[in-house]
């Protein structure tokens, strides 16, 4: 197996993790004659009338701290199941599903892009409604750019056919789900950003973004997350979350959440400017107390969504109270 320290911390854990962890290998990617497996992990009650939450990471190989985030936790969930009461009972009431390396390739080559020069997270068939930033926003010149979203008519990539097929199979299936994918490099805050990105029109259920928000900060009063609709930064073609989101509204009556944890490592390189000139420094902590501090900050979010999928029935609002709380979250989000 090819030197990947993350790869080979994923598989002790799926060795930690027998029996109780199901496993999949979903694709595998090719680079330079080594074979990278894309692991979907799944813990908890099958049974499809039950909620579920996604954890997802490493979609872009130079942002390794999303994944190393999801690892610390999946870590601490396996060493918990022999003795932790409470999280053996809200198992056989919830679904977890774990995709915590979907780009091994790029991060084996350290690059954003997969082995191809795409942007994972510029593949999928969405095209922004209005004007995006020039490459940012995604483009079709040449995979030597950054932001490249693939030739016109290529289909997605393997890594992302892999996670739509989780999405749909594990998620889309059930009354109520959430999705939450781990990334870094915007901003001097921590960000949770949620659909869409391809468009400044609010969501079906942006009420239930705000009640979740709402929520953990009654839960966790002095939490540093920033909620916002993607948009109100940047747009972007082909957005595999808003894909996704798109492909859930078929079907009205479930929930779908994909959130997107988006670490501001600018204040890492702020506190540490040389990290300017290490490519895998912009995007992620270099001291080690700073990369630990990181790992448990996260932490208590991960398992708070964790809980309130599993208790999604309790704050989910209804009738007169959800149209309260989509007036409210469309003042706060979409006008000036």
């Amino acid at each position: 197996m090819p030197a990947l320290p993350e790869l080979r911390e994923l598989e002790r854990i799926i060795k930690l993790g027998h029996p109780q962890l199901e496993v999949d290998v979903m694709c595998e990617v090719d680079v330079k004659h080594k074979r990278f497996p894309v692991y979907k992990l799944a813990l908890g009650n099958p049974d499809p009338n039950l909620p579920a939450i996604g954890f997802f990471g490493g979609i872009h190989g130079l942002e390794r701290i999303g994944t190393q985030v999801l690892l610390s936790f999946l870590r601490g969930l396996m060493s918990r199941l022999s003795w932790d009461k409470s999280l053996q009972h809200m198992l056989q009431e919830v679904r977890l599903v774990f995709m915590p390396l979907i780009n091994p390739g790029g991060m084996w080559q350290t690059t954003r892009s997969n082995p191809n020069g795409i942007d994972l997270m510029r593949n999928a068939p969405v095209q922004a409604t209005e004007k995006v930033p020039f490459l940012l926003g995604g483009h079709r010149i040449s995979k030597h750019l950054p932001w490249y979203r693939g030739p016109e008519g290529s289909g997605m990539e393997v890594e992302n056919i892999a996670l739509c097929r989780t999405v749909r199979d594990e998620l889309l299936s059930r009354q109520f789900s959430i999705a939450i994918d781990c990334h870094s490099g915007f901003g001097l805050r921590d960000r949770v950003w949620f659909p869409h990105a391809h468009s400044v029109h609010p969501i079906p259920h942006l009420a239930d973004i705000l009640a979740l928000e709402e929520l953990f900060q009654q839960t966790h009063p002095n939490h540093h997350y920033l909620f916002e609709p993607q948009s109100l930064q940047y747009q972007t073609h082909g957005d595999v979350w808003d894909y996704l989101y798109l492909q859930a509204q078929e079907t009205p009556e479930k929930t779908f959440l994909p959130l997107t944890l988006e670490m501001g490592s600018w204040i890492w390189v702020k506190k540490n400017p040389r990290q300017l000139f290490s490519r895998h420094g912009m995007f992620n902590p270099v001291a080690e107390h700073r990369l630990h501090r990181v790992l448990r900050r996260h932490t208590s979010w991960l398992d708070f969504l964790m809980r309130a999928t599993c208790g999604h029935r309790e704050w989910l609002a209804q009738g007169p109270t959800r149209l309260r709380l989509q007036e409210r979250a469309v003042a706060r989000w979409y006008r000036p």
